[in-house]
């Protein structure tokens, strides 16, 4: 299986409902977890940097995929946009650079 990485670019999933919307993305990163493949980085951007964030509903689902061995890392732009870099409970910031690098070398799949 190749190495795969998901790029998750908001705190919620699809378009309509913002509160749907989250509901489902928690209950992505929890099956996920469940699941028997899984990526070998996710990168968080724009609002998705919420989702590793003190507060978030998926904070848990994300501390259990980092603990399975997934990379998780966290636009370090973004985090500074929100005023967010001392919330980061999950992963570790990256910078663009090493997200372009990463995107390279790897199958990207959007979340």
């Amino acid at each position: 299986m190749a190495a795969k990485l998901f790029l998750v670019t908001s705190e919620s999933m699809g378009q309509g409902d913002e509160q749907l919307g989250r509901l489902l993305m928690a209950n992505f990163l929890r099956l996920l977890g469940e699941s028997r493949e899984k990526p070998t980085t996710i990168v968080f951007m724009n609002s998705g940097v919420r989702l590793v964030c003190d507060g978030s509903n998926a904070l848990e689902h994300a501390k259990k995929l980092e603990a399975q061995g997934v990379e998780m890392l966290a636009c370090t732009t973004c985090l500074e946009y929100f005023d967010l870099t001392d919330k980061l409970k999950v992963g570790k910031p990256t910078t663009m650079g090493r997200t372009i690098q990463q995107i390279m070398t790897q199958e990207v799949v959007g979340v």
